[in-house]
């Protein structure tokens, strides 16, 4: 297969996504905004970790390179749960034996792209794509560095340029009925930092995702395999407790002692983190459509960009080229039909796992400290391994159950819940959750489910 194929943006996905088209035959150009972040430093304070679990473990085996991976990976079993009084508790992700990894995203893209050039693509850096003509489909690109415009003409062309993506824009200004929506959330996140002991150990439980959930925010700090922390802070931009009435470093350590002081003890770089290490926004997008004619089409976050609230944004642009790479060689490399199914596939998974997201938020943030949400999950786990072919809990449909699609997860997540909603307004149940009454509760109303 000689076709010519242009990658719009060398991220997680379109690093990826060269290698599964490399090894269906194509010759792949990838195109990079920013530098070689192989060759130069990234910018601080906007990387949050990475949770690498099943979908992403699945695209990544596919290829072979997920051996590769788990040399930059750390295994987290559970959520740790650090509360205000300075008691601790853990809860586990799923059943034993499954877990999520943490994964640092400049090390993983790194990783990506050099295999990516094994695999035989070309990387090229400091490359704007400025414009997309869609008749002739060329592809006008600025090179920063030697201040040149050039265009390149594609037989295939792929966006997977993130969240704000120029080969989406393209697409979108000159598409007629072109649905776009992006949704900011009114909060934002910053990056701060842990760092290993005096002999080089964690601090912390290594194996796990630490979670500080206060009712209207939350930290969060997952491992790296130098020993460190990364830690993120999701806070609200405006208000009474928030990024903008933090507006002192002092402030912001004084909130920090208050709320999280077992963190705050061991953030020695707080003050110069704080104030270099910009603020972010989150963003989700959805847009519609996705494709052009059988040579356009949005990947990963182009395509469906998402709050980081489930862990899934990298595993669902993961998922994005198995499916994709899964039509190739259904539909014998014609790429119409490839781009049509494609597009039906994943549209309503990138939605599901949009809304999966944000719910999840409300969650981490508050519920996980919420003695009711843990008794119903207490509930959860041991009917299903009374009965794992009726009940799979939400959180392992969307992560740890890859055949299950994200749009089947959250319909049955729903049905749950509305299931779990009645069995929590039991008189007693405190003391009658793990009763037959409560099992038989549950059998019946799932004998009810359409």
């Amino acid at each position: 297969m000689s076709k010519q194929t242009t990658i719009i943006g060398a991220g997680l996905v379109g690093s990826l996504l060269a290698v599964y088209l490399r090894k269906q035959g194509y010759e792949v150009n990838v195109y990079e905004r920013r530098a070689d972040i192989r060759k130069e430093k990234m910018s601080a304070g906007r990387s949050i970790n990475l949770a690498l679990s099943d979908r992403g473990i699945k695209a990544l085996e596919e290829v072979g390179l997920m051996e590769e991976i788990k040399k930059i990976c750390i295994p987290m079993h559970g959520r740790y749960i650090h509360n205000v009084d300075g008691t601790t508790a853990y809860q586990a992700y799923g059943k034993d034996g499954q877990y999520i990894n943490s994964v640092s995203r400049g090390e993983l893209n790194k990783t990506l792209m050099t295999l990516a050039e094994t695999e035989g693509a070309n990387l090229f850096f400091n490359e704007r794509c400025d414009n997309i003509d869609w008749k002739t489909k060329n592809i006008s690109f600025f090179n920063t560095t030697k201040e040149e415009k050039h265009t390149t003409q594609q037989d295939l062309i792929f966006g997977s340029d993130g969240a704000f993506s120029a080969a989406r824009l393209s697409h979108h200004l000159q598409h007629d009925r072109f649905q776009y929506q992006q949704y900011y959330i009114d909060f934002g996140y910053k990056e701060l930092s842990i760092p290993p002991a005096a002999d080089g150990s964690f601090q912390m439980e290594k194996n796990a995702l630490h979670i500080w959930p206060r009712g209207n925010y939350m930290l969060i700090a997952l491992p790296n395999i130098d020993g460190t922390f990364t830690c993120t802070l999701f806070f609200p931009f405006e208000g009474e407790t928030s990024f903008t009435s933090l507006d002192t470093t002092e402030k912001a350590r004084m909130l920090f002692n208050e709320k999280f002081s077992d963190a705050s003890l061991l953030m020695k770089d707080f003050e110069k983190e704080w104030s270099e290490n910009p603020t972010s926004s989150l963003v989700t997008v959805r847009c519609f459509p996705w494709i052009r004619g059988d040579f356009f089409g949005l990947i990963g976050d182009a395509a469906h960009a998402i709050v980081p609230f489930f862990g899934q944004g990298m595993n669902c642009g993961f998922e994005d080229c198995s499916v994709l790479n899964s039509l190739i060689t259904k539909h014998d490399h014609q790429w119409k039909n490839i781009f049509e199914e494609y597009q039906a596939l994943r549209k309503p998974d990138g939605d599901a796992i949009a809304t999966l997201a944000l719910n999840n938020f409300v969650e981490m943030r508050d519920k996980v400290a919420d003695s009711v949400f843990l008794l119903q999950k207490k509930i959860e786990a041991h009917f299903s391994s009374k009965h794992p072919d009726k009940w799979t809990p939400a959180y392992s449909l969307v992560t740890f159950s890859p055949k299950v699609r994200y749009s089947e997860a959250l319909q049955r997540g729903n049905a749950q819940q509305a299931i779990m909603d009645e069995v929590m307004q039991t008189p007693d149940i405190t003391e009658l959750w793990n009763s037959e009454m409560i099992e038989n509760l549950m059998l019946e109303k799932i004998k009810q489910l359409p």
